[in-house]
């Protein structure tokens, strides 16, 4: 990493910085929804990430045209309201860290949705093999449960909503690309952060009404937390990071933050260790680094930003958790 004006010690702590609020995210996530329903979770979480995000997304100088705010929102259903509601509600029968890992799958979708929508995005042999791996961890991932037939129906439910709302992300980042590369990604974040948080608040009415919401000091600081330290936070790191150093540096940021979380899913959660998560992560990282080696994919346009769920708005770079 280097970088005139700028320290190198700075940046280290930015870019350690990024990956492990973002790599934390899902074990936060797990724990909040121990008091909150998914839906109400989550809303409120973007809620707060668009109002604090809100000073810096240059609305003041910038007055998109009403086809813009349309194609924002549009994008923002796909990229954070849809994806950011089944994460949350798939976190309550899956364990964090398969939640991590099957989201680092978001590289190889992207690559294959990037070939369907983008002509110019050719099916390469080491898109392929990154694809098959990532395929193979995921049958890796669930080796046991399958093996003793014990893999219940919202384990399943949970890991195909994980892989939907992973593919809504990617396709959506391809239609940021396509359509919307003119627009600033503070803008972009900002405006589909707010936006959703509306459609999520209104899902949680029509489907979580009857499900109380207990605003413990837990609840309080987890949603706190994702939304100003995991999402306003990382994404102004970001911003600074992108304009500094190498973008094969930022590039690994999604297999160290996916480290992170496998871990802090052990260490604070007591997950279990077994052959089918050290085999199927071991896979799905491989994919995952073979997809940010691929060519078409170190070369993001120049605003781009990652998450989420994860995380936020992400690109074909780094990404938010959930």
């Amino acid at each position: 990493m280097s970088a005139p004006g700028a320290s190198r010690a700075r940046m280290l702590l930015a870019y350690i910085a990024c990956f492990v609020l973002w790599g934390s995210t899902w074990s936060v996530v797990k724990v909040g929804l121990a008091d909150l329903p998914p839906l109400r979770f989550a809303a409120t979480r973007m809620l707060l990430a668009g109002l604090v995000l809100l000073p810096f997304s240059g609305l003041r100088r910038v007055r998109p045209d009403a086809r813009t705010w349309g194609m924002l929102a549009g994008v923002g259903v796909l990229q954070i309201a849809l994806p950011y509601g089944l994460l949350f509600v798939a976190q309550q029968w899956i364990p964090s860290s398969w939640s991590a890992l099957l989201f680092s799958t978001y590289a190889v979708w992207l690559l294959l949705v990037g070939r369907m929508l983008l002509p110019d995005q050719p099916l390469t042999p080491l898109k392929l093999v990154s694809a098959g791996l990532g395929l193979a961890g995921i049958v890796a991932l669930q080796h046991e449960h399958l093996r003793g037939l014990s893999l219940s129906g919202l384990v399943v439910a949970g890991c195909l909503l994980t892989l939907v709302a992973t593919i809504s992300i990617s396709v959506a980042n391809v239609l940021v690309r396509r359509s919307l590369a003119h627009v600033s990604t503070s803008l972009s974040v900002c405006v589909q952060t707010l936006s959703s948080s509306v459609l999520l608040l209104g899902a949680s009415f029509v489907f979580e009404s009857h499900l109380p919401g207990h605003w413990t000091p837990r609840a309080v600081l987890a949603v706190v937390y994702l939304a100003v330290g995991a999402t306003a936070l990382t994404y102004q790191l970001l911003f600074w990071l992108l304009q500094r150093v190498p973008l094969a540096v930022v590039g690994a940021m999604p297999l160290l933050d996916t480290l992170v979380a496998v871990f802090l899913g052990v260490l604070m959660l007591g997950e279990r260790v077994d052959s089918s998560l050290l085999m199927g992560g071991a896979l799905i990282l491989v994919s995952a680094a073979l997809a940010n080696l691929s060519p078409s994919s170190s070369k993001p346009p120049p605003d781009e930003a990652p998450g989420t769920p994860r995380s936020e708005p992400v690109t074909s770079s780094p990404r938010e958790a959930t």
